[in-house]
């Protein structure tokens, strides 16, 4: 009973030891009288009977881990209100100007009795070529020269003509390119008579 009593001592004694320590040292002691003894990390005193186990110490429970709260999602932002980026302005169209009925045009004949068409109602006068003859009555007179100014006579062109009477000045401008004749005109002047043309409401 005592050995009994003793075992059931010392499972108690090892039972209740800290498990600070990887491993335990138990010392079984038996004296001269042989009272047994347990004794944890200290060696049997001198003339006792030892008897030594080393055991495991039963690993402390691990603490349960933190438990992180759950996470909490911000309340969802409203989205940012963008405004419509400006609808490009159209390039200004080009506007296109009206045409205009073409300007008063003069019918005039020279007196040679040539027929032309001009802007000025009152050109400037022309010198006609007269006859000249000697004293004796005769046409051979050697260096000798005479004329007379004389004016163009000119009448305004209807108007239900005028449209007709540009398109016929631009031809004989076309004529005296190609063919010569006639008063010169001035490269310039002949451009600007028909740009005056192509610029009226003679041409669509």
């Amino acid at each position: 009973m005592r050995r009994l009593h003793i075992g059931t001592l010392a499972l108690s004694f090892v039972l209740a030891m800290p498990a600070a320590h990887a491993q335990l040292v138990i010392y079984r002691c038996t004296d001269a009288s042989g009272a047994v003894t347990l004794q944890n990390g200290t060696p049997c005193p001198k003339g006792s009977k030892q008897q030594k186990k080393v055991m495991e110490a039963p690993a402390p429970a691990a603490a349960p881990a933190p438990v992180a709260p759950p996470a909490v999602s911000p309340p969802p932002q409203p989205a940012p209100v963008v405004a419509p980026a400006p609808a490009p302005t159209p390039p200004p169209q080009a506007v296109a100007t009206p045409k205009q009925p073409p300007p008063a045009l003069f019918e005039c004949r020279t007196w040679d009795n040539t027929r032309y068409f001009g802007e000025n109602p009152q050109p400037p006068p022309r010198c006609a070529p007269m006859q000249v003859t000697g004293l004796d009555g005769s046409n051979a007179m050697a260096g000798g020269a005479a004329c007379q100014m004389m004016d163009d006579q000119c009448q305004p062109v209807a108007e239900t003509a005028l449209c007709d009477a540009w398109r016929q000045r631009v031809r004989e401008l076309d004529a005296r390119a190609t063919f010569g004749g006639g008063d010169a005109v001035p490269p310039e002047e002949a451009e600007r008579i028909r740009r005056v043309l192509a610029d009226s409401t003679c041409t669509p």
